[in-house]
């Protein structure tokens, strides 16, 4: 009981740091970079007012300057409400990471900086764990209560699968968000074939014709390069085959930096074929800079 009571309350702090963190960044920074790449629905009727010099003329309310003996136009404000969906990787190699943290917990907090982002602009926020399988659904809702249940199922949330399939999350984004969404895949994308191609483009096709969708890809630096380090045992996270490798030949090290070269350059193509904006960020870097410039392309 004393156990449980002691993970609680661990729980529960890294869930607040992570909050006073990425709220903080949302409120100072990203809210208004937020609210400029991702766009409402369009524009709604406000309400009518007197001329003023500079107005365009083509929103004239042609009845009401009639009946007022006065020219009147139409005020249109933006339709804000989105609803933001977050497909997030849970699969075992997001425990990996070389650096300062994990895939996995750099995941945590660029969800969290988006969900805050998304509170401050009024937005709904759902969020899809999955590993092979669709782990967990959390339907969009609003409020900070909302988000830190979110924020605290990325830290605590155990999957039952131990893969990646992105294509069964995408499926299920089409199937279960039927109107138009804004959805943010963050995944280390690491789900190919063995010649380093993307296994995932026909569910990728029919999810971003549905919805605005964006890839936010996180990687750690020990995965794109092989170090020279002698003969190692290494482990796959999600098959649990393990293998000797010889990190002295220099012909085993680029035969895996090519391979790696190969999946980053075919996951590239087919986001891009696809009208899917992405980011790249490695766990050695400030997400905060890659998210500022994502923003800013859109």
């Amino acid at each position: 009981m004393a156990q449980q009571e002691d993970k609680t309350r661990e729980l529960l702090k890294k869930v607040r740091k992570i909050e006073i963190k990425t709220r903080g960044l949302s409120h100072q920074i990203f809210a208004g970079e937020y609210h400029s790449a991702f766009k409402g629905r369009g524009m709604a009727f406000s309400e009518v007012r007197e001329y003023q010099y500079g107005d365009d003329v083509r929103n004239m309310d042609w009845n009401v300057t009639a009946r007022m003996n006065a020219p009147y136009i139409k005020v249109f404000e933006e339709e804000r409400e989105l609803t933001v969906v977050l497909l997030i990787d849970i699969s075992r190699s997001g425990l990996f990471g070389s650096r300062n943290m994990t895939k996995r917990e750099m995941l945590t907090e660029i969800a969290a900086v988006l969900s805050f982002s998304a509170l401050i602009n009024n937005d709904k926020v759902g969020a899809l764990f999955f590993s092979d399988r669709v782990e967990k659904f959390i339907p969009p809702a609003k409020g900070r209560t909302h988000l830190l249940h979110i924020i605290r199922e990325i830290l605590q949330f155990e999957p039952q699968h131990e893969g990646t399939d992105l294509s069964e999350a995408l499926r299920y984004l089409s199937n279960a968000i039927r109107k138009r969404c804004t959805a943010f895949l963050l995944s280390d994308m690491l789900d190919v074939d063995a010649q380093g191609r993307p296994r995932y483009e026909d569910a990728l096709k029919v999810a971003a014709s549905r919805h605005d969708l964006s890839a936010i890809e996180v990687s750690d630096p020990l995965e794109r390069h092989l170090p020279d380090v002698g003969i190692i045992n290494v482990k796959d996270a999600e098959t649990g085959r393990s293998m000797r490798v010889d990190t002295s030949s220099a012909r085993m090290r680029r035969t895996y930096d090519a391979f790696f070269d190969t999946v980053r350059t075919e996951t590239s193509a087919l986001l891009m074929r696809h009208g899917v904006d992405s980011v790249r960020i490695a766990t050695d870097e400030d997400y905060v800079k890659g998210l500022m410039s994502f923003f800013q392309k859109r």
